[in-house]
């Protein structure tokens, strides 16, 4: 029997933008969260190099030049409107953070410090620009920290190690979630008037991924399975500098304090592909720039990696040739970038400061998700049809501020700005609505998922189907695509998926079952993997992310245009216009 909870708002996720959401929403009404972690273990600890407000506490910086860079960065396919919430709060979202008690990084005159960052840019110049604000390269570390600390003094609620598996979606209404209690297996309902989904990525349906163990996609393939959209979902981001063969992140912090991409050749290559930002690109640009010199031969060793230079003297030596009076030293590295040095220490047995470091791109964020509108509130078709009492921000959702492809620190900025503003929403809301009551039998379509797992006879591994398709993805729907590619991997994920139908675990028993929650998640990200590989299908065209070698050019005319993708019944594929503003379609050069 299930055990049932009620409250006025619930969050789903305890990272950045679930903590941010259920901070402001317990302000006013009665407030729980729910996460399969421990809240500090969520994946918004990882984000290492800083979040982006136009400060101007170095040089001079606006918030519209934030704006105009994040439209750029998204190839033109971020809905404005959403672009100048996220960077006109920004500022205020920061000031926030620090006055919580954020201990970040200070000016020689105690304001926050700043560093440049890809793809952001004094609009004027058209050189980067200091304006990510950072704690270190722990910035992400210390928002959660943070975050968490005020949320347990606003007495928030906390259901930690809880796996939702169900969505309690009908009529266009939500009414709540349904999880299970991982340490004894039993069902839990929570009931709600106003429920927040914040859970991340879902990056592990690529072999090389900066993404943890944990990203995979759970509630939005929940959702799908209620019969609710995704967004955009062709679009997801490589970052460039992924710790060779192990995809373990290596911030663009270390590009911001003078790192360089060299080739076998040892040329500082970016200098062909993005003659005045170089190594500071958007991530798209970077990350194909890369597999163009691997392909190219130029790869180190011929192999299928280049290099990042830390070193000193390497990183002076094209200060200068850059026209930068400035100069570092060792120390300086160390104290700037800690983990990320300690980071290729520890995996790669590497100094980066006496040493060049293998890396390449990896499977690091999704611009795509659920798709909302401007108050976070979730949205049920392309005609914009909201669900009642039910919210999402974070990574797992498409506003869409991030377009065909994010900036650096814009993922930290989203939190923030949008876990408020729906945090915000919640609360208003739940204050006028009224408790609706869920059905008897509420939890039964959650349980019998995972009684079909414990239960199935079959013969295939979870972990086989796992890797099969990691590799897949990789192969096919990474950072250059074909058609005949993505046929091939939608045909292979329909074989997957049935193969899933005859899986075996071992373990049938109900505390801390990690063999069955590792088979359920599976098949979310089979099923989010099939969504992903149909959408960029769909769009024959080369925009930010989404790289078609059959489709080289952006095409505007016919592809200006958010998709959005069912599941239910077979694939279905709708479209709706991007929201333009201040910032025409133009030429993308970096």
């Amino acid at each position: 029997m299930a055990q049932y909870h009620q409250f006025d708002a619930i969050v789903v996720g305890a990272g950045g933008a679930g903590l941010m959401a259920a901070l402001y929403a317990s302000r006013s009404v009665n407030t729980a969260v729910i996460s399969k972690l421990y809240p500090t273990r969520s994946h918004t600890g990882a984000a290492q190099g800083g979040i982006s407000a136009a400060l101007g506490n170095l040089e001079p910086d606006k918030w519209e030049w934030h704006a105009y860079d994040t439209v750029k960065g998204g190839d033109f396919l971020s809905d404005q409107d959403a672009v100048d919430i996220l960077c006109r709060e920004a500022i205020d979202a920061v000031i926030d953070l620090e006055h919580m008690g954020l201990p970040f990084d200070r000016t020689p005159d105690g304001k926050i410090s700043q560093r440049r960052f890809g793809g952001h840019t004094n609009n004027e110049t058209k050189k980067p620009v200091m304006r990510a604000c950072h704690a270190a390269d722990r910035t992400g570390h210390m928002i959660l920290q943070t975050l968490y600390q005020q949320c347990i003094k606003n007495n928030v609620k906390f259901f930690d190690e809880f796996q939702v598996i169900d969505v309690l979606v009908e009529n266009n209404v939500c009414n709540g979630v349904v999880a299970v209690c991982l340490a004894t297996g039993e069902t839990h309902v929570f009931q709600a008037k106003a429920t927040m989904i914040a859970t991340g990525g879902f990056g592990k349906m690529w072999r090389i991924t900066s993404n943890a163990h944990s990203l995979t996609g759970d509630l939005p393939a929940a959702l799908l399975r209620r019969g609710l959209p995704m967004q955009d979902m062709e679009f997801y981001q490589f970052h460039p500098t992924g710790i060779y063969k192990m995809g373990i992140l290596l911030s663009e912090a270390a590009r911001g304090e003078g790192a360089v991409f060299i080739n076998n050749k040892g040329e500082r290559f970016m200098e062909r592909y993005a003659p005045t930002m170089k190594d500071l690109a958007s991530r798209d640009v970077c990350s194909r720039s890369i597999y163009q010199e691997i392909r190219a031969g130029n790869g180190i060793d011929g192999k299928d990696y280049v290099y990042l230079e830390f070193r000193p003297e390497v990183v002076n030596r094209y200060f200068q040739a850059d026209g930068n009076p400035k100069r570092v030293d060792a120390a300086y590295m160390e104290k700037r970038l800690p983990d990320i040095i300690d980071f290729v220490r520890v995996y790669m047995g590497i100094d980066p400061i006496t040493q060049p470091v293998p890396i390449q791109p990896t499977a690091h964020y999704a611009m795509g998700g659920i798709p909302t509108d401007l108050d976070t509130r979730v949205l049920a078709d392309e005609k914009g049809t909201v669900v009642e009492g039910l919210y999402a921000a974070g990574e797992v959702a498409c506003v869409s501020v991030h377009g065909a492809n994010r900036l650096g620190t814009n993922s930290l900025v989203d939190l923030v700005v949008y876990g408020k503003r729906g945090g915000m929403k919640m609360a208003e809301y739940a204050k006028q609505a009224t408790l609706r009551p869920v059905r008897q039998d509420a939890h039964k379509m959650g349980e019998a998922q995972l009684s079909a797992i414990r239960d199935n006879p079959g013969t295939e591994r979870p972990s086989n189907l796992r890797k099969e398709l990691q590799v897949l993805m990789d192969q096919e729907v990474g950072v250059f695509r074909t058609g005949a590619g993505l046929e091939d991997a939608i045909e292979r994920i329909h074989a997957l998926q049935a193969r899933y139908k005859h899986l075996r675990i071992d373990d049938k028993g109900y505390k801390f079952n990690s063999d069955l929650m590792e088979a359920w998640e599976l098949g979310c990200l089979l099923d989010l993997a099939e969504v992903t590989a149909f959408s960029a299908l769909s769009r024959t065209e080369s925009r930010g992310a989404h790289y078609r070698e059959d489709f080289p050019n952006r095409d505007d005319q016919n592809f200006l245009k958010h998709s959005v993708v069912w599941k239910n019944g077979g694939l279905r594929m709708a479209y709706k216009p991007v929201r333009l503003g201040r910032y025409a379609p133009t030429e993308r050069k970096y």
